[in-house]
């Protein structure tokens, strides 16, 4: 089958949700006008997550996955998977479920005409710390990358892949994808999308991860978008590339 469309599913140490997942992921495949991969990108997990993703696979054509050598992070486990897909779009979602796989139908809408599609989670099911912890963040991430983008961290997003290619990737560069295709001069759009109380496993992120690690990365992103080579071709002498 020529599938369109894969999801990245970054997994670490998410064994209790994977049978959830599962069935969330199958439901939205089945619903979909657009043909749907999954790729898991187990990131060095240390529980059962392996065993369980490996069953999931065997179960469905349309599952591969991808078990990484160590635990290394998200920019890490996206950029495994942004290697490695071949199809047109490209999409990721946490595997805590705390968004859901049926608001892709809301991003996929809009992605003929845009570079990216990001979801905006509304009346976030978080604690309080996690709340402020994020907006402090994503107020910080604008003021650096000057992206309009008003909740950077969702983990619902749909992009084309061949920009997806072009990321210069980066660990903690998740949080600035927007950005980075508006580097690349695209095109980027915000929709609202669902969130949820995590009701199984346990937050890989604490404060330190969620607050002031992304306000040091702010400082690479300036130092990439200062170097960021960007040139279109206006002639060449022939077709051929050279």
């Amino acid at each position: 089958m020529n599938y369109r469309f894969t999801i990245i599913v970054p997994i670490y140490n998410e064994a209790d949700n994977i049978e959830r997942l599962e069935k969330e992921l199958i439901a939205f495949t089945t619903s979909s006008q657009t043909s749907t991969k999954i790729l898991f990108i187990n990131d060095g997990s240390t529980d059962s997550s392996q065993i369980l993703i490996e069953t999931v696979c065997d179960k469905y054509s349309n599952c591969d996955y991808i078990l990484l050598s160590k635990n290394q992070g998200l920019s890490t486990a996206l950029k495994a998977g942004f290697d490695s897909v071949t199809t047109e779009l490209v999409g990721y979602i946490d595997a805590d479920l705390q968004t859901t796989p049926h608001d892709f139908h809301l991003l996929l809408e809009h992605i003929n005409h845009y570079d990216l599609v990001t979801g905006v989670r509304q009346n976030r099911k978080d604690s309080f710390v996690k709340k402020v912890s994020s907006t402090v963040a994503n107020y910080a991430r604008r003021l650096f990358t000057q992206d309009g983008m008003d909740d950077t961290g969702c983990p619902l997003k749909v992009l084309k892949t061949k920009n997806a290619k072009c990321i210069p990737m980066f660990k903690g560069l998740h949080r600035f994808l927007p950005a980075m295709i508006l580097l690349q001069d695209g095109s980027v759009k915000q929709i609202p999308v669902q969130h949820f109380a995590r009701i199984a496993g346990t937050s890989k992120y604490g404060l330190t991860k969620r607050l002031f690690s992304p306000l040091i990365d702010c400082f690479a992103y300036l130092w990439m978008k200062k170097k960021t080579i960007n040139y279109k071709i206006k002639k060449q002498s022939s077709d051929d590339v050279i």
